[in-house]
């Protein structure tokens, strides 16, 4: 784990190495954070990584949610999803418990045209099936906010992982 000074005092292409991978997929997060340093602490450094995503336009938005895997899939995840994934218990659902995430995310996307995005760390898989769904029946435009929402609590969880207070 690494101390803000240590963050601050990163070359470009070290914070982009550190930090790139965050956001799902969308190393271009980092290098917007990158350009706000020198970070006065981590809840700077995360409040900057969220600044980013809502600075950005909605496409590069979609594409940032776009990014990241359904849940309790068999598709291959990054090693960050793999680890929160299973730390929810969704590496070991039942066959009941599979079929139903299934069907929720292939309802989910065929409504909104992107993966429900729910930040699992801490929680179980009881209650990410409650909120999915809660959710699915959503606005699309609640939904996309949402989605973005979750998004800034995955990368917080990841930052908080690798950054001390």
């Amino acid at each position: 784990m690494m101390n803000i000074t240590q963050v601050n005092a990163m070359s470009p292409k070290a914070f982009i190495e550190a930090f790139g991978d965050v956001a799902e997929h969308s190393p271009w997060v980092a290098r917007e954070a990158d350009a706000s340093r020198p970070f006065a602490n981590r809840e700077a450094l995360v409040k900057h990584f969220e600044t980013a995503i809502r600075a950005a336009n909605r496409d590069a938005q979609l594409a940032l949610i776009r990014a990241h895997p359904d849940l309790a899939t068999k598709a291959r995840l990054t090693e960050d999803s793999t680890k929160e994934q299973a730390g929810a218990g969704l590496n070991a659902l039942t066959a009941e418990e599979f079929a139903r995430f299934t069907d929720l995310n292939a309802r989910y996307k065929q409504r909104f045209g992107f993966p429900f995005i729910f930040a699992v760390k801490g929680a179980t898989k009881h209650m990410i099936l409650d909120s999915f769904e809660a959710r699915v029946g959503n606005d699309e435009a609640v939904e996309f906010e949402t989605a973005l929402s979750q998004v800034c609590r995955i990368f917080r969880f990841r930052i908080e992982d690798r950054v001390s207070p």
